[in-house]
């Protein structure tokens, strides 16, 4: 039988070669993401909000579980993918994939750069100003006719760099990313890469929008 020493020294050397591994495994998965334009800011070996949401994007590209959890089997999956095509070509891009709930940023080689995960319009009715509403994403080819740089206080709430390609419609940073469609119309993305996006992107720049 193990004395209690033992036990906590055994303990504890599983615990470390545990992390260790995760620390591994956490840092390809970042130097994979990244090479495939899954937008991660630092390829660390540490889990951050970018490290998550792009996970969560590539589990949406690739149709799997949206989980945001690094496992054996995202792993494996992520060594096996490639970086995912365009569906326009052309001049430098955003495109807005409504199905997959992402969203690509691609420049004039028609080579996807960054990715992230989205969350559109859910369609249902909501009410503003005594008036009913349909929270619906258009769907169509725009441009980018306005930008904010910093926060928007709407109605609906803080709008983070919003850049509007429709009437109110705006691709602006969101607290609240699900990984379903859940905003009233515009295209919510990750805190963390809004005020990059907005840098990213300018005002006459094409987006496209599609199921």
């Amino acid at each position: 039988m193990l004395n209690a020493t033992r036990f906590f020294l055994i303990l504890m050397f599983f615990s470390l070669t545990t992390f260790a591994q995760t620390s591994k495994q956490i840092l390809e998965a970042e130097k994979l993401l990244s090479d495939l334009g899954y937008w991660v800011l630092k390829v660390d070996g540490k889990v951050d909000d970018s490290t998550r949401h792009a996970l969560i994007a590539f589990q949406k590209v690739e149709k799997r579980k949206r989980t945001g959890v690094l496992n054996e089997n995202e792993l494996n999956a992520l060594r096996k993918a490639s970086r995912p095509a365009p569906k326009y070509t052309g001049d430098e891009h955003i495109e807005v994939d409504i199905t997959r709930q992402v969203l690509f940023l691609v420049n004039e080689q028609g080579i996807v750069n960054y990715i992230l995960p989205i969350s559109s319009g859910n369609d249902e009715r909501y009410k503003q100003d005594g008036k009913w509403e349909v929270a619906h994403t258009p769907r169509g080819d725009f441009e980018i006719k306005r930008q904010i740089h910093g926060v928007r206080k709407a109605p609906l709430g803080n709008l983070y760099n919003p850049n509007y390609f429709y009437k109110g419609v705006a691709i602006h940073g969101s607290n609240s990313i699900p990984v379903y469609p859940a905003s009233h119309g515009c295209v919510r993305i990750p805190r963390f890469a809004d005020k990059l996006f907005i840098d990213l992107v300018r005002v006459g720049m094409k987006v496209y929008v599609f199921d």
